[in-house]
C-alpha cells in the first residue's frame, strides 16, 4: 500500500511517519507513506498558497492551484487512481470499519487543510471524499491524515506480528477489548484474577469473551447494544438484586 499526505507541514508527519510501529512497518518495507509539501506546486510569484476569503470573514483560505496540482502530481505516482480523501470536521466519521475498508485499497491521496479550509472549487473538481477523526476542530489536518495512516498502516500485513495483534482489540470485532494484567501479581493489594493465572486457555478465552461484553456494556452501551442485536447469544444475563 502506498500512502501520500499533501501537506503545508511535511516536517510534522514525517517526525511521526519515521517512529514506532508505523515507522518500522514503512522500514521493512510493508507500506509506503510519503508527506508532500503543497508550498512547492504554488504558481503565485510570492510563494503564497492561500488568500482572503470571498464575501469577507476572518482567516485565510487554501488556493486551488496550489492542492490541485500537487494532488494531481501525486496521481501520477500511483499505478492505479487511489482514493483521495480531504481530512475535514464536515466528514463522514472514522470508524475502525471504514479504517478496514480502506486499508484494503492499494494506495491513498491525503489532503490536508489548513487556516479555514480549502477553496470548495478543487474539491469538487478532485471528487475527493472527505472523513473527520470527530466532532471537533483542529488547526490543521496532519493530526488526522497521521491518525488515519497509523490506524490503516497497522492493519498491513507484517506491520504487526500477527492477525491477533489487532483482531482482540477495541472495536475491531465490535466490542472493546477485555481487561489486561502483567507482572507482578500482586500490585498495591490488587491480584491478578485467578482465571489468567490457570493456564487453562479455554477458560481463559471465556473469561476474556465475557469481560469484553461486560466493559463494552460498562463504558459503551450503544456499542453493547448493536453487537447483542446482531449476536443475541451473546447477551448478559441479567443480574438480579435482592428482593
Amino acid at each position: 500500500m502506498r500512502i501520500d499526505i499533501a501537506t503545508l507541514f511535511p516536517e510534522m508527519c514525517k517526525s511521526v511517519l519515521e517512529t514506532s510501529v508505523l515507522g518500522r512497518g514503512i522500514k521493512n518495507g510493508f507500506l509506503e507513506v510519503y508527506a508532500h509539501d503543497i508550498r512547492l506546486y504554488t504558481e503565485n510569484r510570492h510563494r503564497n498558497v492561500d488568500d482572503k476569503p470571498y464575501g469577507g470573514g476572518t482567516g485565510m483560505i487554501m488556493a486551488a492551484q496550489p492542492v490541485y496540482d500537487c494532488v494531481m502530481a501525486l496521481l501520477s505516482l500511483h499505478r492505479t487512481r487511489p482514493r483521495i480523501i480531504y481530512l475535514s470536521p464536515q466528514g463522514e466519521t472514522l470508524t475502525q470499519n471504514k479504517v478496514r475498508e480502506l486499508a484494503a485499497e492499494e494506495g491513498l491521496i491525503l489532503l490536508c487543510g489548513h487556516y479555514e479550509g480549502v477553496d470548495e472549487r478543487v474539491l469538487e473538481e478532485l471528487c475527493v471524499e472527505e472523513i473527520s477523526v470527530g466532532d471537533y476542530v483542529l488547526t490543521g489536518g496532519e493530526l488526522p491524515a497521521l491518525i488515519l495512516t497509523d490506524a490503516v498502516a497497522r492493519l498491513q500485513q507484517g506491520v504487526l506480528p500477527n492477525e491477533d495483534a489487532y483482531s482482540i482489540e477495541s472495536h475491531y470485532t465490535g466490542l472493546l477489548e477485555f481487561p489486561q494484567y502483567t507482572r507482578p501479581e500482586v500490585w498495591r493489594g490488587k491480584k491478578v484474577p485467578e482465571t489468567l493465572l490457570s493456564g487453562d486457555h479455554a477458560k481463559i478465552r471465556e473469561w476474556r469473551e465475557k469481560m469484553a461484553l461486560e466493559t463494552t456494556k460498562s463504558k459503551r452501551f450503544d456499542m453493547y447494544e448493536k453487537f447483542v442485536a446482531e449476536h443475541p447469544d451473546k447477551l448478559l444475563p441479567k443480574k438480579h438484586g435482592k428482593g
